[in-house]
C-alpha cells in the first residue's frame, strides 16, 4: 500500500491532486478536474474545507521517498 504526500513536481496549488495522482498512477490533470466537478456537485464550502485539512495533514514528499 502506497503512502498519500503531497507532490512537489505536480504542483499547482498544494501539490494535494498531483500527489493523489501520483499515488494512483493517474493523470494529475484527470484528478485535478475530478475536484473542481466534485466542488459544484457537492457545493464549494465542503470542498475547500476538505482541500484546506488534507493540505495541513498531508505531509510533502521528502526527497529519499
Amino acid at each position: 500500500m502506497t503512502k498519500l504526500f503531497r507532490s512537489k513536481n505536480e504542483k499547482k496549488l498544494a501539490g494535494l491532486c498531483g500527489g493523489l495522482a501520483e499515488m494512483l498512477d493517474a493523470d494529475p490533470t484527470l484528478v485535478r478536474l475530478g475536484v473542481v466537478f466534485a466542488c459544484f456537485a457537492t457545493g464549494v464550502f465542503p470542498v475547500l474545507v476538505t482541500y484546506l485539512v488534507a493540505w495541513w495533514i498531508v505531509p510533502l514528499k521528502s526527497p529519499q521517498e
